[in-house]
């Protein structure tokens, strides 16, 4: 029995649908319907049944998946002690990370990284979305919610803070803003609450509900170009929006967000050494970019920074309290 087919199998079994398995095969789909057949005719059963949203795992199906998936950690095991894997890192790691993180934070880094290992391939899904590991859409997922469930190893990787903020030219054009009450009247961008991915962010449902949103958007990097643009109040990450000088934060201290990115991968693959390399250097980026992700108590307040008659500076007030995360 050809092996190559089995692993076309395996990676259909776990996405769904021949153009998912063939993305992560880097493939044509009709490579991957040509192997399933092929392996059909071997087993002398259908495996999949074809439906109108994918490929769906007959009983002679789900019997062989646990089979092939043995044989595909027992590979992976040489794999990773074999002379050749110790020489340098190797293969493909795909890595799923909200649009923004994976955008701002990430992406600068792992191309740094991938130049130091020419025979490493990144792929970076930095996406507006949740990516599926269950589906094997990505190796690693970083995500906003920590997985409920599945044979995955997880890491809770960083905390990070968000702020309402508002162009310069938005607030000399509208009344101030010094109590939450004030925020009443004034236009807010934001997300599309029917798209959400996530209930983390739901943001406002903590702070304000707008009487008005100049935009909406599934796109955090969206809103924040539509605030630079002046259009209205959002609440962003500090790692997009702190050190834009077009930017100043509203309610600092009173209005202030902490969420948590949690980082995860099968456990099946933890043993490999480029997946190993990786996932040590996503942590190690996280680390060194916690002044970014968590501001410092104080940072940015508007009475800090225009304060000009010396007196001293008002107490803050509480922040909002930061939601559990699943």
């Amino acid at each position: 029995m050809d092996w190559d087919n089995l692993r076309y199998f395996l990676e259909l079994a776990r996405s769904g649908t021949l153009m998912s398995a063939a993305r992560r095969l880097a493939v044509d789909h009709t490579t991957v319907a040509r192997r399933i057949q092929a392996l059909e005719k071997e087993v002398g059963a259908p495996l999949f049944s074809r439906e109108s949203g994918g490929h769906r795992l007959t009983e002679a199906g789900r019997r062989l998946q646990p089979q092939v998936e043995a044989m595909e950690s027992a590979f992976q095991a040489v794999e990773s002690t074999a002379p050749a894997s110790q020489e340098g890192l190797s293969g493909l790691v795909r890595i799923g990370a909200t649009e923004g993180f994976g955008t701002m934070v990430l992406a600068p880094q792992l191309a740094l990284f991938a130049v130091q290992h020419p025979k490493l391939t990144i792929d970076l899904l930095a996406m507006p979305r949740l990516v599926h590991l269950s589906r094997r859409e990505a190796d690693i997922v970083i995500s906003l919610e920590r997985p409920a469930r599945g044979p995955v190893v997880v890491t809770k990787l960083t905390d990070y803070t968000l702020r309402l903020y508002a162009s310069k030219q938005y607030l000399a054009a509208h009344k101030p803003i010094k109590t939450r009450e004030d925020l009443r009247g004034h236009t807010f961008i934001s997300y599309v609450d029917d798209l959400l991915f996530s209930k983390e962010l739901q943001y406002l449902d903590e702070l304000h509900r707008p009487d008005a949103f100049a935009l909406r958007s599934t796109s955090v990097l969206a809103q924040h170009r539509a605030v630079v643009a002046g259009a209205g109040i959002a609440v962003l990450p500090a790692f997009i929006a702190e050190h834009d000088s077009a930017l100043r934060p509203v309610l600092a201290g009173q209005a202030n967000f902490t969420r948590t990115f949690w980082m995860s991968m099968p456990a099946e693959t933890k043993h490999l050494v480029r997946m190993q390399t990786v996932w040590d250097f996503l942590r190690q980026t996280a680390q060194a970019h916690q002044a970014l992700l968590l501001l410092p108590q104080n940072a940015g307040k508007p009475e800090e920074k225009d304060r000009k008659d010396g007196a001293a500076p008002r107490p803050p007030r509480p922040s909002i309290p930061r939601k559990q995360a699943l």
